[in-house]
């Protein structure tokens, strides 16, 4: 198996580099190969904008989706989409580490799928979904955040997870991806924020990167999460009515 891990955290020292790690040292145990795509570190351009297209479609009026598409049908993509793209067409499995910051993912890692997942190429109309270019490959959100897991509960104050990573889940499966069930590492703090002993704190860590280890010993085995697909909806994009007979 060929393993892509998109590495989004601006410390090279920290726990979501940790973790990176974690599944590097696994899955190369496993012999499986594996490649790291450091955002940051490659200093990665996260903002969609004319300059990245160099035979522009309408040198007019910049339209993101017509450079897209126009850029893919001509080869004249910018080198840094090329190589992610490549990148996750070699993969079976990715892997997105990232920070909760705001509810939401990084504003780096939204600018990457922004970028890379290209109008025309990547998908179209017709090839979204289950029909997606990334169909047969899985993908799965690694996150950690600063609060506990209680407040990431329902009625917690940090709102549920699972909406709080929706709409990422949701356009990886609009890629076609099968999207497993995230990782969340909850209480991940620095030093002079911690909601517990830095004694404490240090066997959480060991223990959040011990499960790691032994979910991705056996994770291209996973169900994906369920998603409706394009036999599930009517021809105005309406889930059909379940026939209960």
């Amino acid at each position: 198996m060929h393993v892509l891990i998109v590495h989004c955290h601006p410390e090279p020292v920290s726990f979501n580099t940790a973790l990176t790690q974690t599944g590097v040292d696994v899955f190369r145990s496993r012999g499986d190969t594996v490649e790291v795509s450091e955002l940051y570190g490659q200093d990665f351009d996260p903002v969609e904008k004319a300059g990245h297209y160099s035979d522009r479609d309408n040198v007019e009026q910049f339209s993101a989706l017509s450079e897209q598409r126009h850029a893919y049908k001509n080869g004249t993509l910018a080198e840094d989409v090329k190589r992610e793209i490549s990148r996750l067409e070699k993969a079976d499995l990715v892997v997105l580490q990232f920070p909760i910051w705001w509810h939401s993912i990084p504003a780096m890692l939204k600018g990457w799928m922004d970028r890379i997942f290209i109008s025309g190429g990547l998908y179209s109309s017709k090839m979204r979904y289950d029909r997606g270019y990334f169909r047969g490959k899985k993908v799965v959100c690694s996150a950690t955040t600063g609060a506990p897991a209680v407040s990431f509960e329902p009625g917690g104050r940090g709102g549920e997870i699972q909406q709080i990573l929706w709409s990422t889940h949701y356009s990886l499966y609009y890629m076609g991806f099968d999207v497993l069930v995230p990782q969340i590492a909850y209480g991940v703090q620095g030093h002079g924020y911690r909601y517990t002993s830095d004694e404490l704190f240090a066997r959480q860590m060991k223990q959040i990167q011990s499960d790691w280890e032994t979910r991705l010993m056996s994770i291209e085995g996973e169900d994906p999460l369920s998603f409706p697909g394009w036999d599930d909806w009517d021809e105005m994009g309406r889930l059909k009515p379940v026939n209960s007979s």
